[in-house]
């Protein structure tokens, strides 16, 4: 964790501003495979202290909170083996609660488990607020899921609750005293598994999520007991409020019609005399920056391409010292993070394509950025390659956004090409920033070829359902037309391809292996779903209703077009070279999935190599894992279509 302090103007000038030429070096693969120690940090409202959460390694976290005065640690909170902090919040200038989680492997998010506790920032006055870990009903509150929906304005150590049963019949808000603690009632409302937005003066005025048949929902009340359905008809189109404007008239929130990109947008209480703040008409509105107490947007941006902000608020102090940053600093990404409450601190995190990015903190009193949080400091920005936004369209028609890596002083010209689909499919995309995979590779020499093909995340909910029944035909033609875009562009050597791809972007490498077997030269997979029919039987999805709903929705329950649609059954037609690498202790894709591919490329008299490895989940926590996987998957690629 290093600290360096420096004027602004210097920082532009002498670190991130710097274009002179770099010769082109070997990164060491230690740097790529450092999984990133330091997470969700948060300012106190009165911007003394610091509270992150730490990733020790080998499924050890915990949450540290640093005086900023001194940057001397105040407290270590420690969390059982696996737990890692899910949500951190400050209740006041000197106590915060943490809402715990468990994460199972590096490709997934860390999953709430429904505990809170609370602390003091030296690590005093610890309180196990709420949870299923609750002994008894003192409190006011049956044992139950937890989780973090706000915090009160009034900066007194409480916060605003929901919970959740084990059988969720409705859904429940409760302000929380976290000295003593006890429980107010101050929501409830005979739908389950909604979200709240409180005004400003404490009271709960909408629920909103999304039903087992992902239709989507939203309710309004004046007193938060009484609830009345507002439907699309009524906001013409999907209406999604976020937050209260100062005086408690208008509402802050993203809208969507016809099921496109998401606009940021101003409304009255009902959702209508919309004023769009920020809107674009390829991709969602996202990256909003939002001023200090009472907190309110002052700027935008649309996420796909190289992000621009939108100031839509010029005028707000905030808003001026970021647009001020942003033209300082031009190679960076600057988003505020956070920001106490007297606006005098504010946390600042940089960024680019070639940067991993760290946090800064700026004091309006001297206008320095101090670094305070680095998580990698192994990567030189300096070696990194550019990651160029390109849009193409599909052969159909539909525009799509591509992400080409090309390799530093390559000349970009008819490169070895690695196509790296992403996973999820649905609700997730590629962007500009920084991608530890891509760089690898273009640090070994590999143009790296990413889309975001229909069914991706970040343009609407219209865009992913594009992607629902077609995830080995239409969505694997979308990837290949991105490749053909930079074989157009002179930068790709289609003679020399291979795929690679974690979770569904190893479903999809294997799926294009057989799409094109004379066109892919090998196939990587880590992580990976091969078998659509076991994700019914095997795997976390299948667990809720509305996880069976979504996989009903998305892959269908035919028997033969699951067969037709999964890389177990059309294995034989794979002809190239395939590395299979996997968790143990995956849960979301057990190894399961990668045994029935290994047993069907066998059977097909193409034996993949295998990295089996115990322990580990979705993805490799463990850097030295991490780093044999680099390592195999370097060596791989060179062997079949290597310099």
């Amino acid at each position: 964790m290093g600290i360096r302090c420096v004027t602004l103007l210097v920082l532009a000038v002498f670190g991130y501003a710097n274009t002179s030429p770099v010769v082109a070096q070997t990164v060491p693969v230690e740097a790529f495979a450092k999984a990133s120690p330091f997470s969700m940090p948060r300012l106190s409202p009165s911007g003394e202290y610091l509270a992150f959460a730490t990733d020790f390694g080998g499924g050890n976290h915990a949450l540290q909170v640093l005086r900023l005065a001194d940057m001397q640690r105040t407290a270590v909170l420690r969390l059982p083996r696996y737990e890692s902090p899910y949500q951190i919040a400050w209740v006041s200038d000197r106590r915060l609660v943490i809402a715990k989680g468990r994460k199972y492997g590096s490709l997934e998010k860390p999953i709430p488990n429904g505990e809170i506790i609370a602390s003091d920032f030296d690590g005093q006055n610890q309180r196990y607020i709420y949870g299923y870990e609750q002994q008894n009903a003192s409190a006011g509150l049956d044992r139950g899921f937890g989780f973090i929906e706000g915090v009160a304005d009034s900066n007194d150590g409480r916060f605003y609750m929901r919970q959740l049963k084990r059988t969720p019949t409705n859904s429940m808000l409760y302000a929380v005293d976290t000295q003593r603690p006890t429980f107010k009632l101050i929501a409830s409302i005979n739908v389950p598994s909604l979200e709240f937005v409180i005004d400003r003066n404490g009271v709960a005025r909408y629920a909103w999520g999304r039903d087992e048949n992902d239709n989507h929902l939203l309710y309004a009340s004046e007193d938060g007991q009484n609830w009345r359905q507002i439907s699309q008809q009524q906001t013409g189109g999907i209406w999604t409020p976020a937050a209260f404007s100062s005086d408690n008239q208008q509402v802050y929130g993203r809208f969507s019609q016809g099921d496109g990109p998401s606009m940021l947008v101003m409304t009255n209480l009902e959702g209508g005399e919309r004023d769009v703040l920020a809107s674009d008409a390829f991709s969602n509105t996202g990256l909003s920056q939002w001023t200090h107490s009472p907190s309110v947007p002052f700027a935008a941006s649309p996420v796909a391409g190289r992000p621009q902000f939108h100031y839509f608020d010029p005028g707000r102090p905030d808003a001026e010292l970021h647009k001020a940053l942003v033209g300082l600093l031009p190679q960076q990404h600057v988003t505020f993070d956070d920001i106490s409450r007297d606006g005098q601190t504010v946390l600042v995190h940089l960024a680019s394509d070639r940067d991993p990015g760290s946090w800064y903190l700026l004091r309006r009193s001297n206008n320095k950025l101090e670094k305070i949080l680095s998580p990698n400091d192994a990567i030189d920005p300096a070696l990194m390659a550019e990651r160029r936004p390109v849009r193409f369209r599909a052969s159909d028609g539909v525009e799509l956004e591509g992400i080409f890596t090309i390799p530093r002083n390559s000349e970009g010209r008819r490169l070895p090409t690695v196509v790296l689909p992403h996973g999820g499919p649905h609700g997730v995309s590629d962007d500009w920033f920084y991608d530890a995979d891509a760089q690898f590779l273009a640090n070994r020499g590999y143009l790296v070829v990413q889309v975001n093909y229909r069914g991706s995340g970040g343009r609407g909910h219209g865009f992913e359902e594009l992607g629902y029944l077609h995830w080995g035909t239409r969505v694997q033609q979308d990837v290949l037309e991105g490749l053909k875009e930079a074989e157009k562009q002179g930068l790709a050597d289609t003679a020399r391809v291979c795929t690679y791809g974690a979770s569904f972007g190893a479903y999809s490498a294997m799926m294009l292996a057989a799409r094109e077997p004379e066109l892919i030269r090998c196939a990587v997979g880590l992580a990976g779903l091969y078998d659509l029919k076991m994700m019914y039987k095997k795997g976390d999805i299948k667990d809720t209703a509305y996880g069976r709903n979504y996989l009903g929705r998305v892959i269908g329950r035919s028997d033969e077009e699951l067969a037709a649609n999964s890389p177990t059954g059309v294995a034989a037609r794979i002809a190239a070279p395939v590395f299979l690498a996997h968790g143990e202790r995956d849960e979301r894709t057990p190894i399961a999935q990668a045994n029935a591919m290994r047993s069907a490329l066998t059977a097909a008299g193409r034996p993949p190599q295998w990295m089996a490895v115990a322990g580990e989940g979705h993805g490799f926590y463990n850097d030295d894992n991490s780093v044999a996987f680099y390592r195999a998957l370097e060596t791989f690629l060179d062997t079949n279509i290597g310099h």
